[in-house]
């Protein structure tokens, strides 16, 4: 893949997920396409329980932060601590990032960075809602974190850098922000077989999280070469079940499906 289309790919999804932040659809992560068939009854409360959240989690957010986006719970394997230093990528309307700033309390921090100007503003304007005065967002790439070398304790992410071309310097900049310990607790697709061709050069399903999903050994490659240790992805076939109705008749369900991804970056 060339640099123009890592550049198509990532104004596409640029563009994209600038039209859902100003969405009412819950959960839907192509508003402009057929390619995503969530039912409309479901809010995004629904959808988010259904993934692993509690109604806990779904009910302590401020309206709007929560988008039914995800495919997964990241917070499920984070294991956050009161003072940590937790880093958001694909921050959205803020959702993970107002449940990690009670989990870290007063004395922790919580950074959120989204690509998209339109998330950045809903996620700001959300967070006073909340109470908290330990979340901030950022507006960046995730391949150029506007982050300083490690000073992060555990990396966040749902469903976001599948949506990158560039998946080797996400890891490799998420190696470089993080504390020597610390840790990645990431909720993304990953690809279970081969893709057909007409999918992987269909834009609008790498705007809705499935084309740039990689198999699992690749992953765990580009995590070895950034310099990640005790690599752990897991995938979660079960939800083949929720992910078929992100492209209805697609059959997308029989190449990809939901995981968590840990790793650590080992202590020097």
């Amino acid at each position: 893949m060339d640099k123009l289309k890592f550049d198509d790919i990532r104004s596409a999804v640029r563009e994209n997920y600038g039209k859902v932040a100003g969405s009412i659809t819950a959960g839907c992560c192509c508003p402009d396409s057929s390619c995503c068939g969530t039912p409309k009854d479901l809010t995004a409360e629904d959808i988010s329980m259904a993934l692993g959240y509690s109604g806990e989690d779904v009910a302590t957010v401020p309206e709007g932060a929560n988008m039914g986006l995800g495919c997964g719970n990241p917070q499920a394997i984070a294991c956050l601590k009161s003072s940590e230093t937790v880093l958001d990528l694909g921050s959205g309307g803020g959702f993970d990032c107002f449940l990690a700033a009670r989990a870290v309390g007063k004395t922790g921090h919580v950074i959120g960075v989204d690509m998209t100007p339109e998330m950045i503003t809903k996620s700001r304007g959300n967070a006073p809602k909340t109470g908290f005065e330990n979340v901030e967002f950022r507006l960046g790439e995730l391949e150029n974190l506007p982050v300083a070398d490690g000073i992060v304790d555990v990396i966040l992410s749902n469903c976001v850098i599948n949506l990158s071309p560039e998946k080797q310097r996400v890891f490799n900049e998420a190696f470089r922000v993080l504390k020597p310990g610390g840790r990645l607790a990431i909720s993304d697709v990953v690809q279970t077989a081969e893709m057909p061709e007409h999918i992987k050069k269909d834009m609008s399903m790498h705007t809705a999280c499935i084309a740039g999903a990689s198999p699992i050994p690749e992953l765990e490659s580009i995590l070895r070469k950034a310099g990640f240790g005790n690599i752990r992805i897991t995938p979660k076939y079960d939800s083949k079940d929720f992910i078929r109705d992100w492209a209805p008749g697609s059959r997308i369900e029989d190449y990809v499906a939901s995981a968590t991804i840990e790793a650590e970056k080992r202590q020097a």
